[in-house]
């Protein structure tokens, strides 16, 4: 199986959507390939709407890998989002891929605290919608907010979730595509 994590960065001043794609064998954590691409950005920041301006840059890193991944990990929200489709959502639809989205920081619900060790997790519900999990990745560490993009469930994107994190809080795939789309797009 394999994993794409995908990130978008923007240059200092703005300008063009610098998307990175890096594809992991999920068995061994190694990276496989990675992508990038630099696409204008078109549509401008709108608090809610990242994924109307990630989006194409997002698409066209994903389609220059010469694999299809089996499941993207997106930084960033997939239902846990007002209009229950973030950029995890959006990118699992418009390529008919699963999805999750892992975020460093709530969009939108409520949540307990998670116990203090790997791989406890907590619900994170919205007007009493199961909207995602809030997940330790690493003992006594901030967690991270998962949430269902498309085609998976909940349980199987906190696994795959813990199954990309080894020491750092973020999953693999997500940490190597934000340190490509930063260098790309320096």
């Amino acid at each position: 199986m394999t994993v794409a994590g995908i990130d978008v960065a923007y240059g200092r001043r703005g300008g063009p959507a610098h998307a990175a794609a890096v594809l992991f064998d999920l068995a061994t954590l190694t990276p496989l390939e990675q992508a990038e691409a630099t696409v204008a950005t078109a549509f401008p920041y709108v608090p809610g709407l990242l994924s109307f301006r990630e989006g194409p840059a997002a698409v066209a890193a994903i389609g220059s890998l010469r694999r299809k991944p089996d499941v993207l990990m997106c930084d960033g929200q997939g239902i846990a989002h007002p209009r229950r489709i973030g950029i995890a959502s959006h990118l699992g639809l418009v390529l008919d891929l699963p999805a999750i989205g892992v975020a460093k920081s709530r969009l939108i619900g409520t949540h307990g605290e998670p116990g203090p060790n790997r791989g406890d997790w907590t619900p994170l519900l919205d007007g009493g919608d199961l909207i995602g999990a809030v997940v330790r990745t690493r003992a006594n560490v901030r967690p991270v907010f998962v949430s269902i993009g498309h085609r998976v469930s909940l349980e199987t994107a906190i696994a795959l979730v813990l199954a990309c994190t080894r020491r750092f809080r973020l999953p693999e795939p997500i940490r190597a595509a934000d340190r490509l789309s930063r260098c790309f797009g320096a």
